[in-house]
């Protein structure tokens, strides 16, 4: 069935409007990134509710800015409230949701019924969108789930591209996808390792991620009941730790694909990971999205973006549930191949084009000799070696040492503010 905003023409849906990037933000800087490197949307988490307990999160005040910041690019932040309550977790609610709704939130991400139905009571400015904490597969469910009100449904991870094309035909409700960011190793939401291990719910915000640890494994000799039963080792001192964490998403190779099944918004997820991720990932999925739209029928994929994709990545990625259930090679088992990790260094903060010379923010650690590469979300990618740096008196300096300290060099191309440095991780 076609829609207003879609049409069917040589054998796949063309877009007629782009969908919406969704980028983390743990922390109002990472916010202000977000946005510059192209994100069309925001998500965040305030002080309660949320998922995410041991992030920078939100007060109401920094929610305010983040909002203001946000309306100046014709942005949008939403607040995850995602968490299952409990009793104790209900009293406040009430005052919270008209808090978000006062400063300028457009939207709540949220699990739990009851947090669905104070937000229409006390605050119905706010749109509800269905956290994929309650696991949504199927179009009957999302159609329940758009007959009680809501505006949007985050789909589970677990979903396949072939589900989404059945969904997309029964029901005309907005639908988020993740494409980009760690997995959970059970259904999203609904393991208790952690609360078994260290008295800390994943469903409350706790979550201490307890499959990407490392375990060692024994058998038993005799029977539990056996009164001496003992542990054997199922491994030598010459092994590996065993772990079961799966590997992260990354659907950067499917964009196409992806904007050809209707997804209405491109979830990242990342609200506890550094604003060198932030940056780096969006900047290549706005790249992409942008470059499918200016040329559907010639679009490819460029090797750039795959390239500053593994620039952020902690682990090793895969395409999730998209195309086929993961199997034993999607999981860690055993120490993965190491990714080149790298470093944010510095932030531009102001340039003079006569000059050729860059004021730089200092992020972390470096000294000429080094090389750097600069990006940004204007176009701006190149590396070079660092010559000379200067403080802002015109002192030579032998290294960049001090946390936010500003300093100058002379850069080999023209840079832009909200442009980043970055280097490779020990070197």
């Amino acid at each position: 069935m076609k829609t207003a905003l879609e049409a069917r023409a040589r054998g796949k849906r063309v877009r007629l409007h782009k969908p919406e990037l969704l980028a983390p933000a743990g922390s109002l800087e990472k916010l202000k990134f977000a946005i510059h490197y192209g994100a069309d949307a925001v998500y965040i988490g305030g002080q309660k509710y949320g998922l995410r307990s041991n992030a920078d999160n939100f007060t109401l005040e920094e929610m305010r800015e983040g909002v203001e910041f946000a309306n100046r690019y014709g942005a949008k932040v939403f607040v995850a409230t995602n968490i299952y309550a409990h009793n104790e977790d209900i009293e406040g609610l009430d005052e919270y949701l008209r808090g978000l709704q006062e400063v300028g939130i457009s939207a709540i991400i949220a699990a739990d019924p009851i947090i669905m139905e104070t937000c229409r009571r006390v605050a119905p400015k706010l749109e509800v969108h269905l956290s994929t904490q309650q696991s949504t597969m199927n179009w009957q469910t999302v159609k329940f789930w758009k007959e009680q009100g809501i505006e949007r449904v985050v789909l589970a991870r677990e979903v396949s591209m072939k589900e989404i094309d059945e969904i997309k035909a029964h029901v005309h409700v907005e639908i988020e996808a993740f494409i980009h960011g760690a997995m959970c190793s059970s259904y999203s939401g609904r393991c208790v390792l952690s609360n078994h291990f260290t008295d800390r719910d994943s469903n409350r915000g706790g979550c201490s991620q307890s499959c990407r640890w490392k375990y060692d494994l024994f058998a038993k000799d005799q029977p539990l009941s056996a009164p001496l039963a003992t542990d054997l080792p199922m491994f030598s001192d010459e092994d590996d730790a065993f772990t079961m964490g799966s590997k992260d998403l990354s659907m950067i190779e499917h964009m196409a694909e992806m904007i050809e099944s209707g997804v209405d918004s491109f979830k990242i997820e990342g609200r506890m990971k550094s604003i060198h991720y932030v940056a780096t990932v969006v900047n290549a999925y706005r790249q992409a999205i942008d470059a499918y739209f200016a040329n559907p029928d010639e679009y490819e994929l460029n090797p750039v973006w795959q390239d500053e994709i593994y620039k952020a990545a902690n682990r090793p990625l895969n395409s999730g549930f998209f195309y086929e259930a993961p199997g034993h090679e999607d999981h860690i088992f055993e120490p993965e191949d190491k990714v080149v990790g790298f470093d944010f260094v510095g932030l531009v903060m102001d340039y003079d084009a006569e000059t050729g010379i860059a004021t730089i923010q200092q992020r972390n650690h470096f000294k000429p000799g080094q090389e750097i590469e600069f990006f940004g979300p204007e176009g701006t990618h190149f590396k070079q070696f660092v010559d000379t740096i200067w403080q802002e008196d015109g002192k030579e300096l032998d290294a960049a040492r001090h946390p936010l300290q500003l300093v100058k060099l002379k850069t080999s191309h023209p840079v832009k503010v909200w442009d980043m440095l970055r280097k490779k991780t020990g070197k």
